[in-house]
């Protein structure tokens, strides 16, 4: 059988998991062609221990014309590349869902993806139950939101971060408000509400609350979904971003397996 060709756009430290995952066999039915990243060293190291060619932009990645992407990189790396892959053939993973809260670019990538027969997978990077959260949404008009527990240095470079956060004894709530809110507020650090905005009820209408709490490491994100009759609580604590390297694997799986979960 032929084995299907993916690219790793991103040669960070969720990249090098993704790299790793298929060097160790868990993706053997792709081929790693090539890896694309900012840091020409790091990217040239990684593809040389993969055994794939070394690029050092988006477009060079497209030209070895992956069937796949997964994306580790960035934001601007999805808007960069995301329609001009779609349209190429190539289908993506994305991590960086932060990029699809601007309505107009989301809607664009929509119909290329729709055009040209590829499709994008939102990976669950540091949240899940994206299945159940849709369900919910289909069954009726939900209430959505989500509650994330930080540590405060962990908000430090954000508008929501004061230094009495790091001598503060008790919980400070330092956000409330929706996921368009929350966006516009922290554009590079809301992957996990848009995400959740995207699998239930839209940015304007998923809450969002963002807690400071004392000597906490990690976060911790915990997403509701309610109609009358049902309701779904997904909490997730994770001390590390590599879960989100391996949701791209799970995904990538996923995407050959004869059973999907």
């Amino acid at each position: 059988m032929k084995k299907l060709k993916l690219g790793i756009l991103g040669s960070g430290y969720l990249g090098r998991i993704i790299a790793g995952a298929w060097k160790n066999g868990l993706l053997d039915e792709y081929e790693l062609i090539g890896i694309a990243g900012r840091n020409p060293e790091t990217t040239q190291a990684l593809a040389a221990e993969m055994g794939c060619k070394a690029c050092l932009s988006g477009d060079e990645l497209l030209a070895l014309k992956p069937d796949y992407i997964a994306e580790a990189a960035s934001g601007a790396a999805v808007r960069e590349i995301a329609v001009k892959a779609l349209s190429a053939g190539s289908s993506l993973i994305v991590l960086s869902i932060g990029a699809f809260s601007d309505a107009a670019f989301y809607q664009e990538v929509r119909k290329a993806a729709a055009e040209h027969g590829t499709r994008v997978y939102i990976a669950s990077g540091a949240v899940g139950g994206f299945d159940v959260l849709r369900t919910i949404s289909l069954m009726g008009r939900a209430q959505a939101g989500i509650h994330t527990h930080k540590g405060p240095a962990s908000l430090k470079g954000t508008p929501l971060f004061e230094e009495k956060l790091m001598t503060d004894a008790e919980e400070t709530e330092v956000f409330a408000g929706n996921a368009k809110d929350a966006i516009a507020l922290l554009p590079t650090k809301v992957n996990v509400a848009v995400a959740t905005s995207l699998a239930t009820t839209g940015p304007e209408n998923t809450r969002v609350n963002i807690t400071s709490v004392p000597g906490f490491v990690g976060d911790d994100h915990c997403i509701t979904s309610e109609i009358d009759g049902v309701k779904a609580v997904v909490d997730i604590y994770s001390s590390t971003s590599a879960i989100a390297g391996w949701s791209v694997v799970a995904v990538l799986q996923n995407i050959v397996s004869p059973i999907v979960f």
